[in-house]
């Protein structure tokens, strides 16, 4: 049964970067690790360097897993929205491109989970 609305919905976001004290929501995921369901929220300073990322933000949330040690990361594939992406460690977020609510990933080739098990 079709439903027809009385008026038109306007939907407010209730998580614009304004609401992050300057900060910016990023996704972040490990793909084939299943200890980590999903990707990791966190608010980012925009100026902050990629590479902090790496050394200072992802330990934290990934380094419990017995893989994240063996990480070669001068190996690791990155992708931004789907698509392949070519972080600059030295170079902000900003200046990587990155905005408000973008998800990244990053895949560790020879790496697939406690005992392979994303194979």
């Amino acid at each position: 049964m079709a439903v027809a609305a009385v008026k038109e919905y306007v939907g407010v976001p209730k998580d614009t970067q304004d609401k992050f004290h300057g900060a910016q929501l990023t996704f972040i995921g490990w793909l084939d690790h299943l200890m980590f369901c999903a990707p990791f929220a966190v608010p980012l300073p925009p100026d902050m360097p990629f590479g902090a990322i790496i050394e200072g933000v992802l330990p934290g949330a990934c380094g419990h897993h017995p893989d994240f040690a063996k990480i070669d990361w001068s190996t690791v594939e990155w992708t931004k929205g789907g698509k392949p992406f070519s972080p600059d460690p030295a170079k902000s977020l900003t200046e990587n491109g990155m905005r408000h609510k973008d998800s990244i990933t990053f895949r560790t080739p020879g790496l697939t989970g406690i005992k392979g098990s994303s194979t």
